[in-house]
């Protein structure tokens, strides 16, 4: 039995998203405010924390929607009956949908939609509603009374339509409105409340949308907790601390279990709860804890014996003063030595540092909280792992239970984790993501078991820790604007990477390869600018780092991938499911009929041995063609509204060894680069491309000997060194960015700042 797939609905960012587990390990990645934290929490509410819901886990175009349904049932005559609410459309709930195997069905005969159940998907919803909508009604226009009652007398009756257009900041007692009222009554007036679902009405998500299926209105709910004796559930929450403890809430075990805080106790505090659950001699003592007992019991009985010899004289001393008296209790010292005092103290775990040439007595120790952050976040994110798997498996003292209830062992274990990688080091993160799975398993009824199963589900902001995942695990949640419409937010979806390319298996397996060996951080940034070489690599970050004009992008965070023209198109499938913006700066490669590689010429019958230009964007190989292609040809919109442009080298008008400015071609970044900073390199000093670019400048009598001239120098190599070169010079900084170039980063400003003012709603589309 494992999770197939959840769908979150109407919870903050989450307005309807399918996210699909994986059955080991899912990880979920995007930029910032993308909607990771929210599915992290909107997990944690229905599933276990469910007394932690606020008013802020409402997406926020339904406060208007709810606060109408409020200001309906104030305009209601009395006696009137109230029309009906459609709390479906603007609760907040998650779908869980199982796949159960036929040979367990014992575990869920009460979640079965039906007696004839073949064998589907077994969905269940968590909806967060009113506990009674008729005395959530009453209480709310009790309370608008009761305010409308003080304020009269003071002259602030209701104020007229055109007044409260423009009076939101007007005094008003609680509550002004439905959302204001539940910001104080949420808890005493709705929980979660569970529903069967019909397999017959999933359907499959379009773009990262899901569609869950309405419930009939007379649906009825669920007794009990549905996922009770079939779910544990535990939880490592990111706001843990230094050597933070972890929270857990998990389902059907003893109710006298600890329960770690939200806050963050240290490595310590989780020693002293794993060994109270599992290892402590004197809960249900076994004949291996025997000889323990007794030497406690000995420790014991000396060290009283030693106290009470030690205070009797201050005893006799206090009874000199007429305490106790003859009718006053008497007072004794005795003692109580218990093996888990040994770990209440600060020094209970210590570090032990290696030193050279000492023996295992003349090694140093120092407390826990003096180790590094990342290493003490490790430690305890293991050691949780660790208290987790034992604790669902009921190790040691934790499996002495009087019941068959108490020992049962829920078939699925469900582990969360939020950003795991604070304070790791990028070593750390990669090795952590590829052990963790195998730490939650390590147990001789687990490895390879199907009928205990384990699902991690980790949420990151780590290029590190997504790099080492596998591709198929990752679940990317994209930025949407906000539609046009007025009380609209913007509000994100979730993409499958594992089902980007279809069946393109050649294409997906470059792609991962791709990936893997540039450690790029695709998956969490604004946009993307793709290169050509290593010349573009090195140096276009430079100048966009150095230029004003591009103040904009270096408040933005941009990813660059070197990637060369005959490859770019082969990332447009993962790039168009991002939905990110993005720029590909490429070369035009000009060629003649017979493939091989030509200088740049019009009407000569070239064409482009550029994939990207010839298949994609703007899907054409004329060289002529490519040459006066501009603006909006260059581009390829979504509706959803990113976009992607190429920018690749196109005709320029320079003056060399003319009077007038005639038009040069160039083939690749470094020619063009050339031709836009001739009196650069004329003098500039240096050896290999530099050098030769001088001579071909020096030496060439007009433009046309210049182009044969530098596109020899390039067939010698020497990009990268060159481009070293020029940012190890004082020149570089002076360097003029390429035209092709200029004007697709400044496209890409504006494309992130139109995205930017979609996210905050500003309709003129002016972001600073």
């Amino acid at each position: 039995m494992h999770i197939r797939h959840v769908e979150v609905g109407n919870f903050r960012k989450l307005k309807a998203v399918r996210i699909d587990f994986s059955e080991e390990t899912t990880i979920f990645v995007g930029a910032n405010n993308s909607g990771k934290t929210s599915a992290m929490v909107a997990l944690r509410r229905f599933l276990f924390d469910r007394s932690d819901f606020s008013v802020n886990d409402f997406t926020l175009p339904h406060w208007r929607k709810l606060d109408t349904v409020a200001n309906a049932w104030e305009a209601q005559p009395l006696g009137e009956e109230p029309k009906p609410v459609d709390w479906g459309e603007v609760l907040p709930f998650v779908d869980v949908w199982l796949n159960v195997p036929t040979d367990e069905l014992h575990y869920v005969q009460k979640l079965l939609p039906t007696l004839d159940w073949d064998g589907a998907s077994i969905g269940v919803r968590l909806r967060y509603e009113p506990k009674d909508a008729q005395s959530l009604r009453q209480d709310y226009l009790a309370a608008k009374r009761a305010a409308a009652m003080v304020m009269a007398p003071a002259g602030a009756g209701k104020l007229d339509d055109a007044e409260s257009a423009t009076a939101s900041d007007a005094f008003a007692l609680w509550p002004r409105s439905m959302m204001d009222f539940l910001s104080r009554r949420l808890r005493a007036t709705f929980e979660v409340k569970a529903y069967l679902l019909d397999p017959a009405k999933l359907v499959p998500s379009k773009d990262g949308v899901a569609s869950p299926q309405s419930l009939p209105s007379e649906s009825e709910p669920v007794d009990g907790d549905p996922f009770k004796g079939l779910i544990r559930i535990d939880e490592i929450s990111a706001q843990r601390g230094f050597g933070f403890s972890a929270r857990t809430a998990p389902r059907g075990d003893d109710p006298s279990e600890e329960r770690d805080q939200r806050g963050g106790s240290k490595l310590s505090g989780q020693l002293r709860s794993y060994y109270a659950q599992h290892l402590d001699p004197f809960d249900t003592p076994e004949a291996k804890d025997l000889e323990a007992l007794q030497a406690l019991h000995e420790a014991q009985a000396t060290f009283g014996k030693r106290l009470a010899t030690g205070f009797s004289d201050a005893l006799k001393e206090l009874e000199e003063i007429g305490y106790p008296g003859v009718t006053d209790p008497k007072l004794t010292i005795t003692t109580s030595i218990k093996p888990i005092d040994g770990l209440n103290h600060a020094s209970a775990v210590q570090y032990e540092v290696p030193t050279h040439l000492a023996d295992k007595h003349g090694a140093h120790r120092f407390p826990e909280e003096s180790n590094g952050l990342g290493y003490q976040n490790l430690v305890s994110i293991v050691f949780a792992l660790m208290s987790f798997r034992d604790k669902w498996m009921k190790v040691g003292k934790a499996g002495k239970k009087t019941t068959a209830e108490d020992a049962l062992i829920p078939p699925l274990h469900l582990v969360l984790i939020e950003e795991p990688e604070a304070h790791l080091h990028a070593q750390v993160q990669q090795v952590f993501i590829k052990h963790a799975y195998v730490v939650l398993r390590k147990h001789s009824k687990l490895r390879d078991s199907k009928a205990l199963r384990t699902q991690l589900v980790v949420s990151t902001h780590s290029s590190h820790l997504a790099h080492e995942a596998d591709y198929a695990s990752l679940r990317y949640f994209r930025r949407l604007p906000a539609p046009a419409v007025a009380g609209s937010v913007p509000v994100s979806t979730v993409v499958n990477l594992s089902e980007v390319f279809g069946n393109e298996d050649q294409t997906e397996r470059f792609v991962k390869r791709y990936l893997k060996s540039t450690h790029c951080d695709l998956f969490f940034a604004d946009g993307a600018v793709l290169v050509e070489g290593p010349a573009e690599r090195i140096l276009i970050p430079h100048l966009v780092r150095v230029r004003s004009d591009y103040e904009y992008l270096r408040r933005c965070y941009i990813t660059w991938l070197e990637i060369g023209g005959s490859h770019a198109h082969r990332l447009k499938s993962l790039l168009v499911h991002l939905g990110l913006n993005t720029l590909i700066i490429t070369d035009i490669d000009a060629k003649d009929a017979s493939g091989k590689s030509a200088i740049p010429k019009r009407d000569a019958g070239l064409l482009s041995r550029n994939e990207t230009l010839k298949t994609w964007i703007p899907g054409q190989d004329s060289f002529d063609a490519l040459l006066d292609k501009k603006g909006d040809e260059l581009v390829s919109n979504d509706p959803s509204g990113y976009a992607i442009r190429v920018a690749y080298q196109q005709p320029i008008k320079v003056t060399f060894r003319s009077k007038e400015p005639a038009e040069a071609l160039a083939n690749t970044f470094e020619d063009a680069l050339v031709y836009e900073n001739a009196a650069l390199f004329k003098a500039l000093d240096g050896a290999g491309l530099i050098a030769r670019f001088r001579k071909a400048l020096n030496d060439s009598a007009d433009l046309s000997v210049l182009a044969n001239e530098v596109s020899k120098a390039l067939k010698d190599g020497g990009k990268a060194e060159f481009a070293l070169n020029l940012l190890y010079s004082d020149e570089g900084e002076k360097l003029k960015v390429p035209t092709y170039i200029h004007e697709g980063l400044l496209w890409l400003a504006q494309q992130l700042k139109r995205k930017e003012a979609d996210i905050i709603g500003d309709v003129t589309g002016d972001a600073a």
